[in-house]
């Protein structure tokens, strides 16, 4: 009987400051016993826009973890509050409500990314709220040497204002 697969999961995101501006990628791994392996908060030498970011940080993630692990032998759950990430990569058959119209400038990075996810056993993408993405977020905002974003009681995130 085979082993099952060893389960990661990928929290990834970007940021872009100003839009289009510099980018600051941010990713948690956590491994299958559950526990963050591995942080990545990294400034670009070169500007991009928030999608971009976002693309880069999954990529820079998977870099990583394919340097750990088989990844024939290995499942992924990328988690992400980008939904044009989400949308460009989905499933490959998956079957959408509507064509996600291709961003023509980041086909190429695209095209690495389901290379990439290819590699791997099994993956699931998944988007999630921006509130519920947080380490990501504040990793891929410390890259640019920003505090991460204040989050209120109802999980809205706010930016904080600069003083005059």
């Amino acid at each position: 009987m085979a082993a099952e697969p060893a389960h990661w999961v990928v929290h990834c995101d970007g940021s872009a400051v100003p839009n289009p501006g510099r980018m600051g990628l941010g990713a948690l791994l956590v491994g299958p016993d559950g526990t963050p392996q591995h942080r990545i908060s990294e400034a670009t030498s070169f500007s991009g826009c928030n999608n971009e970011a976002e693309l880069r940080a999954l990529l820079r993630a998977l870099q990583w973890l394919e340097q750990q692990v088989v990844a024939a032998s290995t499942t992924v759950q990328v988690i992400s509050d980008s939904s044009v990430l989400v949308e460009q990569l989905g499933a490959p058959g998956q079957r959408r409500a509507q064509a996600v119209a291709p961003i023509e400038r980041l086909a190429p990075l695209f095209d690495e990314a389901r290379r990439t996810l290819g590699q791997f056993a099994q993956v699931d993408l998944q988007w999630v709220p921006r509130h519920h993405n947080g380490a990501a977020d504040a990793l891929a905002r410390a890259a640019l040497g920003l505090a991460p974003k204040v989050a209120t009681p109802s999980g809205q995130l706010v930016k904080k204002r600069k003083r005059r």
